[in-house]
C-alpha cells in the first residue's frame, strides 16, 4: 500500500532518504510547472523548485503534519516565486511561448483520405489562443496569478490555497473573483472569435 505524503515526510524526518526521493519524484514536475507559470522562465523555475526541495529537506527535523503536505510545499514555492518576481522586477523578463512547438510536418496527408488532425492553421490559431491566455494570466497581480494557478492548474481546495497565500477563505474567494473577472474581460475577444 502506498504511503501518504505525510507518512513519507515523517519518514524523511526520521532519516529515510528513500522517502524524500519519492516525494521529489512525485512533486518535482508539478512544482516546476507551477513555478514556470509564476516566473515565466524555465531556468528560474528549475532553480526555484530545487530551492523548494532544499528547504523541505532542511526543515525535515521541525516538520509537524499540521496541514496537508501539498499545502506546505506550495506555500514554500509561492513565497519563493513571489520573491523572485519582486527581485527581478527591474529586469525585463522575456515571455517565451515554446510549448507545443513541434518542428514541421514532414509527411503530407494523402489527398484521398480525410485527415482528422488539426491543420496548420488550426494549430497556429490554438497556439495563439494559448499564448493570449498565458499572457492574460501573467498580467494578473502576483497574488491573483498564484491563486488562479493553484486553483485551476493544481486543483487545490480553497482552504489549502488560503493557507498557502496567508489569507482567509473569504479573502481568497474575493481574490479569485477579481482575477476571473479580469480574465473574463481580457479573454472575451477569444470567446467571440471562437464562436
Amino acid at each position: 500500500m502506498a504511503r501518504s505524503d505525510v507518512q513519507l515526510m515523517l519518514g524523511v524526518k526520521a532519516g529515510d532518504d528513500a522517502s524524500f526521493e519519492l516525494l521529489l519524484e512525485k512533486y518535482r514536475t508539478p512544482l516546476v510547472h507551477f513555478l514556470f507559470r509564476m516566473v515565466r522562465d524555465a531556468a528560474t523555475a528549475e532553480d526555484l523548485a530545487q530551492e523548494v526541495f532544499l528547504r523541505v529537506y532542511r526543515a525535515r527535523k521541525k516538520y509537524a503534519p499540521s496541514a496537508k503536505f501539498t499545502t506546505w510545499l506550495f506555500r514554500i514555492a509561492t513565497n519563493l516565486a513571489l520573491n523572485a518576481i519582486r527581485d527581478s522586477r527591474n529586469e525585463k523578463m522575456g515571455v517565451s511561448i515554446d510549448e507545443g512547438a513541434n518542428g514541421g510536418d514532414a509527411e503530407q496527408p494523402r489527398m484521398d483520405v480525410a485527415d482528422k488532425r488539426p491543420g496548420m492553421v488550426e494549430r497556429m490559431m490554438e497556439r495563439d489562443r494559448a499564448a493570449v491566455i498565458k499572457r492574460a494570466i501573467q498580467a494578473l497581480p502576483e497574488k491573483q496569478r498564484a491563486a488562479v494557478l493553484l486553483h485551476k492548474y493544481h486543483d487545490l481546495d480553497y482552504d489549502e490555497i488560503a493557507s498557502i497565500l496567508h489569507c482567509s477563505e473569504s479573502a481568497l474567494k474575493s481574490l479569485l473573483f477579481r482575477a476571473y473577472e479580469t480574465l473574463r474581460v481580457e479573454l472575451a475577444p477569444l470567446v467571440a472569435t471562437k464562436d
